[in-house]
């Protein structure tokens, strides 16, 4: 594990918190100048990453995430965001979610949660904060497919889109495992997408349908 973020004292908590946890952590850096150096010594299962680093603070985190993705397939990348950023980053795990994920930094006090983050990021899946979510599925498109699921089928988009397994949602949910796995069928055909035994890619399928 490789933690890059520039705030010191949230860096050394993450750590702390990382490693109390049973996490190893490689390294750590201030900035993206020497991570891509990092990744490569390291080879770390995930890095945790901010979005917004020196000398910027606008977009270097998403850059190095590209250039570690590019370089480093087998490595996860968990980027970690003050505000609900949703264009940029949204594109960015459209076009390749597998292994990729975003979370707000409100959820780094969180260990089960930020840990299980890292965890389904090292393992190839795709993690979205559900505040993310929540922005995409309210923000204002033409009438369109979306219009046609359930309030409950909405639920279930929003919890694929984290990148839940069925198990996973029926349990947040408190519903049947069958139950879920009949309001994902309608999901994919309602949006006209077509069904994929591989979590990442149907994941890929609803973030891009959102997207649009």
């Amino acid at each position: 594990m490789i933690v890059a973020e520039d705030s010191a004292l949230l860096r050394q908590g993450i750590v702390r918190l990382l490693t109390d946890d049973g996490f190893e952590v490689a390294a750590e850096c201030g900035d993206t100048a020497d991570l891509l150096g990092l990744v490569a010594a390291h080879a770390p299962d995930a890095v945790l990453l901010d979005i917004r680093m020196p000398p910027t603070h606008t977009d270097e985190g998403l850059v190095a995430a590209a250039a570690i993705r590019a370089a480093h397939p087998a490595t996860g990348v968990l980027l970690l965001s003050q505000y609900v950023e949703t264009t940029s980053t949204v594109q960015a795990l459209a076009e390749r979610p597998e292994g990729f994920g975003y979370l707000l930094k409100e959820r780094v006090a969180d260990i089960d949660e930020l840990g299980g983050a890292l965890q389904r990021v090292a393992a190839g899946e795709t993690v979205l904060d559900p505040l993310v979510v929540a922005r995409l599925l309210d923000t204002p498109r033409a009438p369109g497919p979306l219009d046609e699921l359930t309030g409950r089928e909405r639920d279930v988009l929003a919890l694929m889109a984290e990148g839940r397994s069925n198990e996973a949602i029926a349990q947040k949910l408190v519903i049947g495992g069958k139950t879920v796995e009949t309001h994902v069928r309608n999901v994919f055909t309602k949006l006209r997408l077509e069904p994929d035994l591989l979590e990442h890619r149907r994941v890929m399928a609803v973030l891009t349908y959102l997207r649009g």
